[in-house]
């Protein structure tokens, strides 16, 4: 495809009907949504580049990772031209709590700037996306709800949801009643701060989805999909391991869920060939639409 046609096709909205077809548009009329961390090497490369390969295979709407006052070495306006002449769309950006390592783009820093970056390029959700093995103290556990309900505060008035992000370790216990991550839900705010649920990592750490939906319901608009290997537990394409996604996305009026994103950590092969595997199964089984 010329470059041309494909910021024309792009703009347009027809990138699916050119790389997935018409039946398959149809079948799926939302976009495909991909936590951009899957294709990390890819864009310190070649940032724009890796946006073309993700529009063609219909990959139109992210969630970035990685602000540090800047998106890739971008100012916000320079994204957000990058983002719009190629006819993308970031959902929700992550970001760091900067308890141990206080910088721009963390909760603890600067955080109002920071909300005014992502508005600008439109985005509509930030996300605490990982506590560092330093910060998974105790003391720092307790902390956490408080910070978590002041910046998810100053998000809602910037028109912003504040969402927490799971691995497995928030699964661990942290007294007899409570692991970590029950102390997060139930320690703040259900609309203040909402949960991204990685649906890997609970599932790793022994735990059932639906068992969060009917406790703490409509609180996980925003869902981690991937899959896990049988026996080694490794990272696998969707489709290609033990998750059963049926189940847990027929709970999603439960979970409240709004977007997904397709991610994968890491790869046995080249990574755009496991999102192509992954892509594939998303669109051949129905349960995955509607969202």
């Amino acid at each position: 495809m010329e470059r041309k046609d494909f910021i024309r096709l792009s703009s347009l909205g027809f990138l699916g009907l050119y790389s997935c077809g018409v039946s398959n548009f149809n079948m799926n009329k939302k976009t495909l949504a991909i936590q951009l961390y899957t294709v990390r090497d890819s864009i310190s490369n070649n940032l724009e580049k890796t946006f073309e390969k993700l529009a063609e295979l219909g990959f139109t709407s992210f969630e970035i990772y990685g602000y540090d006052g800047k998106f890739f070495g971008k100012t916000a306006k320079e994204f957000k031209q990058i983002l719009s002449a190629h006819g993308l769309k970031v959902i929700s950006s992550h970001h760091q709590t900067g308890i141990t390592d206080l910088k721009d783009g963390t909760l603890l820093k600067n955080w109002d700037t920071t909300l005014e970056d992502l508005s600008i390029i439109g985005s509509t959700y930030a996300v605490c996306s990982y506590l560092p093995e330093a910060e998974r103290t105790l003391e720092n556990y307790k902390k956490l709800p408080d910070i978590l309900e002041n910046a998810g505060t100053l998000s809602k008035q910037n028109g912003i949801q504040l969402a927490y992000h799971n691995h497995d370790f928030e699964f661990l216990k942290m007294d007899e009643k409570n692991t970590f991550y029950d102390f997060i839900l139930e320690n703040t705010s259900s609309d203040t701060v909402k949960m991204e649920l990685d649906l890997y990592w609970i599932s790793k750490a022994g735990l059932d989805p639906l068992t969060y939906f009917e406790k703490y319901p409509k609180r996980f608009p925003l869902w981690h999909v991937k899959d896990m290997k049988a026996g080694t537990k490794d990272f696998a394409e969707i489709g290609n391991g033990i998750i059963d996604f049926k189940r847990i996305f027929e709970a999603r009026e439960k979970a409240g869920l709004k977007h997904w994103f397709l991610e994968q950590d890491s790869s046995d092969k080249d990574i755009f060939d496991s999102i192509k595997i992954s892509k594939k199964y998303i669109l051949e089984h129905s349960y995955f639409r509607g969202t």
